[in-house]
Parts: C-alpha cells; sequence; structure tokens
C-alpha cells in the first residue's frame, strides 16, 4: 500500500469515525428526548384526569366526556385506583393493564413510578391527598416512527459523508503529494555522475520547499566530497606512478646491460631511495584515508603538549643532524593544568614533527623556533622559520592534498604533510593557520581549546 492510498483511508477512516459517533450521539439525544416528552405527555393526561375525577365527584358518565379535550395518545388506557386498591374508573376498555399489588407498592413508594407492559409504555402515580392511584399507559408510535426515519436520515447521511470524504480525501492527497512526486521525479535524475541538477526551491517557505533546499545543500556537500575523492584518486595515482616508473625504468636499464659491481650497487641504493619514498607516500595515503574515519574519542587521556614536543624535537634531530631547534614560553603558566590537552599521543606528536620537518625543509639557515603561548582557555602553538614566504594563492590552497607551493620546488615531497596535519588538528577539535610574519618569516599556528579537567591532580 503506496503513502498516498494510506493517507487518503487514514482521512476517511478519522472523518467515518466522526460521522458515526456524531450520528449515535443524535440518535440516542433524540430518543431521550423522545421519551421524556412522551411521560410529560401522559403524566399531564393522568393529572388531568384525576383533577377531572374530584370535580366531577364521581359522576361517571361526566368523567367519561372528558377524555375528548384530552389529545389522547395511541392505545392509550388511564386506570383509577381507591385506596383499597380498587378501579373506580377505566378509561378505553379495550386494553387490559395489569394491575399488582407489587406495582402498587412500588408506585406508592416512588410517587412516580415509570414501567413498561404489553408492549406499551407506562407511568404510575399516587394522590396522598386523595388517597388515589392513577395508572396510564399507551404506545408513543408517532414518536417511534419519527426515532426510526432519523435512523434512516442519519444512515443515509453516514453513507454518503463517507462517500464524499473518501473521494474528497484521494483529490486531496492528490493534490497534496503532486509536490511530493516532483521532488522524486527530480531526485531520480541525481546520480553519482549528475549531481549540478538541483530541485526546484520555490519561496522556501513551506515544509516541502525546505526539503528542496536542505536536499540541494546536501547535494553540494556529496558533490564536494566526491570532487575531493575524484582528486585524491587521480594525484594519488600521479604520485604513485611516478617513482614506480623510475624503478622500472632503472631496472629494465640493469637488465639489458651489463654492469660493474658499483654499478650495481648505485641502482640498488637509488632503487631503495625511490622504495623508500613510495612506503612513505603510501603511508601518507592510508592516514589520510584513516582520518577520514576518525572522530573525536571521548577517552583520549590528557596530555602536557611541552613533553610531546620535547620528544617530538629529539626526533627531529636525530633525522636531521643541522637541525637547530629553539623551543620557549611566551607567556608562562600559572598551572600545569594550562599545558593539558585531551588528544592522541601518536597523532599529535605526528603532527609537530610535521611541522618541525616542514620548518626546517624550507627554512634558509635550517633553524626552527617554536612558541608556546598559554591562555585561561587555549593553548596556541607556534612554528616560525626565515625563507620564502607563501603566495595568496599557496596559502588557498595549502592544506589541499598534493598541492606544492612555489617554494618547494627544489625539495622532494608529495603535498600530504599539512594535509594530514589539517585531520589531525580536526579531529582534536583545534585549528591550524598560517601567516607570513615579515618578508622572509613564516609562522604556522596550533590552537587547542582547553577542556575542564575534573580527575587530574
Amino acid at each position: 500500500m503506496n503513502l498516498k492510498l494510506r493517507f487518503a483511508l487514514f482521512f476517511t477512516v478519522f472523518v467515518a469515525l466522526i460521522l458515526f459517533i456524531s450520528s449515535i450521539s443524535i440518535y440516542l439525544l433524540y430518543t431521550s428526548n423522545r421519551v421524556e416528552d412522551y411521560y410529560m405527555r401522559l403524566k399531564d393526561h393522568c393529572t388531568t384526569l384525576v383533577n377531572d375525577y374530584r370535580n366531577l365527584k364521581a359522576d361517571s358518565a361526566a368523567l367519561a366526556a372528558t377524555k375528548y379535550k384530552r389529545r389522547s395518545l395511541y392505545d392509550e388506557q388511564i386506570l383509577l385506583l381507591n385506596s383499597n386498591n380498587k378501579i373506580v374508573y377505566r378509561e378505553n376498555d379495550t386494553i387490559e393493564l395489569k394491575v399488582t399489588p407489587q406495582l402498587l407498592e412500588e408506585i406508592k413508594k416512588e410517587k412516580l413510578y415509570r414501567f413498561k407492559q404489553v408492549n406499551s409504555e407506562c407511568l404510575g402515580s399516587y394522590n396522598e391527598e386523595m388517597g388515589m392511584y392513577v395508572i396510564g399507559g399507551a404506545k408513543d408510535r408517532t414518536g417511534i416512527r419519527k426515532v426510526t426515519k432519523l435512523i434512516y436520515i442519519l444512515g443515509g447521511v453516514f453513507g454518503g459523508g463517507l462517500l464524499v470524504s473518501a473521494f474528497m480525501s484521494f483529490v486531496m492527497v492528490q493534490q497534496a503529494f503532486k509536490p511530493l512526486m516532483r521532488l522524486s521525479n527530480q531526485m531520480q535524475k541525481t546520480t553519482s555522475t549528475n549531481m549540478t541538477t538541483k530541485l526546484d526551491e520555490g519561496k522556501g517557505k513551506d515544509e516541502l520547499e525546505q526539503i528542496a533546499k536542505h536536499f540541494n545543500a546536501m547535494l553540494d556537500r556529496l558533490n564536494q566530497g566526491f570532487e575531493r575523492q575524484k582528486s585524491f584518486v587521480q594525484h594519488a595515482s600521479h604520485e604513485l606512478r611516478t617513482p614506480l616508473t623510475t624503478m622500472l625504468s632503472q631496472t629494465e636499464a640493469a637488465l639489458n646491460r651489463e654492469l660493474t659491481t658499483d654499478e650495481y650497487k648505485r641502482i640498488l641504493k637509488s632503487l631503495h631511495e625511490e622504495q623508500i619514498e613510495l612506503i612513505e607516500l603510501t603511508n601518507s595515503l592510508l592516514a589520510l584515508s584513516q582520518f577520514e574515519k576518525l572522530n573525536n574519542a571521548l577517552n583520549w587521556p590528557f596530555l602536557r603538549v611541552d613533553e610531546l614536543l620535547y620528544e617530538s624535537i629529539s626526533e627531529c634531530k636525530r633525522l636531521f643532524s643541522d637541525i637547530e631547534i629553539e623551543l620557549s614560553f611566551e607567556s608562562t603558566p600559572s598551572d600545569e593544568k594550562e599545558l593539558m590537552v585531551n588528544g592522541n599521543e601518536v597523532l599529535l606528536k605526528s603532527a609537530f614533527r610535521n611541522l618541525i620537518k616542514n620548518a626546517y625543509v624550507y627554512s634558509d639557515d635550517h633553524k626552527v623556533r617554536i612558541l608556546i603561548d598559554t591562555k585561561p582557555d587555549e593553548i596556541v602553538l607556534s612554528f616560525i622559520n626565515n625563507g620564502t614566504i607563501l603566495s595568496s594563492r599557496d596559502v588557498d590552497n595549502l592544506f589541499v592534498p598534493f598541492f606544492r607551493g612555489n617554494n618547494a620546488s627544489m625539495s622532494k615531497g608529495f603535498g600530504l604533510g599539512l594535509s594530514i596535519i589539517k585531520k589531525i588538528t580536526e579531529i582534536h577539535n583545534a585549528t591550524i593557520s598560517y601567516e607570513a610574519l615579515d618578508t622572509n618569516v613564516n609562522k604556522f599556528a596550533i590552537s587547542f581549546q582547553l577542556k575542564p579537567m575534573a580527575n587530574i591532580s
């Protein structure tokens, strides 16, 4: 069952329920009113007969004549009984009401007693002043006929209303679903190769137009993601092809001619360097693909950034013998908690090493200066070197995978280091930025937001 049919049936059932409850309520109220009206008229007849009996002093002939001034009910019979339970007057002898001591006892007790007998609705009352019982009964044929007619009317209204509501519900649902069907048809045109076709947003005021607006925004995000992925694959293929092609050409050259031992060693050394670069590139690509799936880990421990920096500096000094690194505090922390960040030790040390390595590789004097600036709510780490500053175009594409600036033309690399650092800072809720401090001074800064430390002593 599709959604349109389900909504139409739901609306029809809802209207049918309202019509049914309304019809039952009308029927019950009318029936109750019919009964009250009938007993009110029967009571008036009984009261009038008792008054006439008192005034006419039991003159049966004169009393019988009074019935013509009353508008009798269908098959109406009224009995008058004295205190000895004897019938002193009977109006309409063709109908026989059964009078029992139990009935008279109940009438005397209740003073006004309603009951049914011989398909008649009856009423009994007791006049204490005269010590007399009056019992009347009749058939409310007119009232019952009206009730029967009302049932047919309500049934017709219910059936007609049900048909009209069913038809209108299908029409209304059809009209209401037209925008959805239009959106569905437009969505079918959207594929992984065609994400430029947008939905009609209209004025963007109702819910469907808001859905179209959000869908278009989602398409933009997906398109950007696919474009990044496509670009990543293209660049990765290109970067992997270069060392593999070099290795293949060197291997073929070695196989096609006789070489000396020194020449073989030279080729093997070159192949070894290419293999190391290939491994580094593969590791970088793997790191980038894993960072896409990483989320913030709430169970990461608190770490001291100065200790992580000292360890990263020691590792970089082992890699680069001529590197000079200066670490200093721009502002002295008042508490060690101002140096603690919530994070992953391996990832943070990797980011710090990459920043130190970049500052060393692209510096003019192989010197790197690191500043730690502690604030009440954040820690800022600055990595400064002397070297060619980046152009505005380079700054805009600084963290794009495989992008290399103009200052990288004379050094080896894949353009993945800053992309990896960017991912690491993002999963730590930190930010990284670049600034040219002077015509020959570069600064990369990482800013960590401090979190409360409930269990750190």
